[in-house]
């Protein structure tokens, strides 16, 4: 398998940890998203992603996209060891939380939009910088209500990583970038300090990929 990925990406890294955690050989091939004006536009690269965004996951000539899809077709294809459930309420309670951050958080401070603010709206980067952090802490506040209400496990969801485990360490690695302040967060916080402790996601990590700068 290829996954066309870039080191800062939060769905690149999402799938990263997946491909990690089930123990499956990949390789990656970097799309800087910044150079030559964004490889991720390269017209070699679209006929790939429409979307002109990463990550990309090719397995026997299908490229497969979106990140939640993507961790989908491996729990299908590669059920062990298993990133969700048997039981439906929980597999419901683990996507929803998932969504939480991959549609209801991350898409309002990601690349594209950072540059529109910049380019379009002529936005000083303090504002920008500002504006992600309002809607990274909204949406990790609201991951957190959900993890407090729930009995203590290792991870989000008991004692074994899950979907949800890999959607919140990207997000909260790029809290951490923008220096938000997660004192108010103590069970994200706690989560994702557990999660660093094993290898599928020390090797998933950014400054741990060959394209990291």
């Amino acid at each position: 398998m290829n996954l066309y990925s870039y080191f800062r990406s939060s769905a690149a890294y999402r799938v990263r940890i997946a491909l990690n955690i089930k123990n499956l050989p990949y390789d990656v091939v970097p799309v800087h998203l910044l150079r030559e004006g964004g490889q991720q536009h390269a017209p070699e690269f679209t006929s790939k992603s429409p979307a002109h965004m990463v990550p990309v996951l090719e397995d026997n000539s299908q490229m497969l996209t979106q990140s939640l899809a993507i961790i989908e077709y491996l729990e299908e294809t590669h059920p062990n060891p298993a990133l969700l459930p048997s039981n439906a309420v929980e597999r419901a309670l683990i996507r929803a939380l998932a969504l939480d951050i991959a549609c209801d958080t991350h898409p309002l401070a990601n690349l594209r939009v950072m540059q529109y603010l910049s380019a379009e709206l002529k936005l000083e980067e303090s504002v920008r910088t500002e504006w992600s952090k309002r809607w990274v802490m909204t949406g990790l506040g609201v991951v957190e209500k959900k993890l407090a209400a729930r009995p203590q496990g290792d991870y989000c969801f008991g004692n074994a990583p899950t979907v949800a485990d890999c959607c919140l360490i990207p997000q909260v690695f790029n809290a951490r970038r923008l220096h938000c302040d997660l004192a108010a967060l103590p069970s994200v916080s706690r989560i994702f300090e557990r999660c660093m402790q094993l290898t599928a996601f020390q090797r998933a990590a950014p400054e741990r990929q060959i394209d990291a700068e």
